[in-house]
């Protein structure tokens, strides 16, 4: 016996719309992801995030090689939080080389370093409900003041029996000093690697028995003079940006027996 009409219509109805209503009730895997994922990126946009920024960055002590470094930290971070001074190595990645207790929103760090061109930032670990956080990295040429001996002289010579001496470390540790000689009518020079200097100075002690003449050439152009009379001191500074090669020359100008020159020379450098 077949099935009434209406009896196979409502079987067929029942069967067709089972599975739409399955579809409806259980989310397939597809939709329940991309709801977690909705949810994930919610909390993030609403989760507090603490801002850190350079507000200056400069050498404060040319002499000892003090870098300060000033920035903000919004909100404040609570009261002591250790807050540090990082220098960016090729090697080792980000490097603490200062750091400073937080006292509301501002922060100074200074450190120590010798003449550099290096990348900087300041950074906070974290702190709930806050994540750890750092400020962009920030450039900075750090001139520092240097024995101008430091680095090896790149080549000397002169007349009448030059002698340049430079002091030996262990007597010199600063790398400054030297004494320049040489015979009656003579001129004594050394060349001096400068790259990456801007300034140089130049303290002479003249123990000739008559009159020398000092003179500061970046090749055969003359950035400086100075003639001194017997047993007198003097300086001789100039500003060198750009020029890698320097000379310093001591000539006899009237003497008895030739020039005898005690100097002190620093550089002002990046290196």
């Amino acid at each position: 016996m077949g099935l009434r009409p209406i009896v196979a219509g409502l079987i067929t109805a029942a069967l067709l719309t089972a599975p739409l209503t399955a579809c409806g009730a259980t989310p397939l895997p597809a939709e329940s992801s991309l709801s977690l994922q909705r949810s994930q990126v919610a909390t993030q946009a609403t989760a507090p995030v603490r801002t850190v920024k350079i507000t200056s960055l400069r050498t404060t002590d040319y002499t000892k090689g003090t870098l300060t470094v000033a920035g903000t930290l919004t909100p404040a971070p609570a009261a002591g939080s250790r807050i540090a001074l990082q220098r960016w190595s090729s090697t080792a990645g980000w490097q603490e080389i200062g750091h400073a207790s937080s006292s509301g929103t501002q922060v100074t760090i200074s450190a120590n370093q010798p003449g550099s061109i290096r990348t900087y930032r300041l950074a906070i670990g974290p702190q709930a409900p806050y994540a750890a956080a750092a400020s962009a990295p920030a450039g900075f040429y750090h001139y520092v003041w240097r024995g101008i001996y430091k680095k090896p002289l790149l080549a000397t010579g002169g007349k009448g029996h030059p002698q340049y001496n430079v002091v030996s470390p262990s007597e010199a540790p600063r790398r400054a000093e030297a004494e320049l000689l040489a015979d009656k009518g003579g001129v004594v020079w050394g060349d001096i690697n400068s790259a990456g200097c801007t300034w140089v100075k130049n303290w002479l002690g003249n123990i000739t028995d008559g009159t020398i003449r000092a003179l500061l050439l970046n090749g055969s152009t003359v950035l400086g003079t100075l003639d001194q009379a017997q047993e007198t001191e003097g300086w001789l500074n100039r500003k060198i940006t750009g020029v890698t090669r320097l000379r310093l020359q001591i000539a006899d100008v009237r003497s008895g027996y030739g020039p005898q020159v005690a100097t002190d020379s620093m550089l002002l450098c990046t290196n």
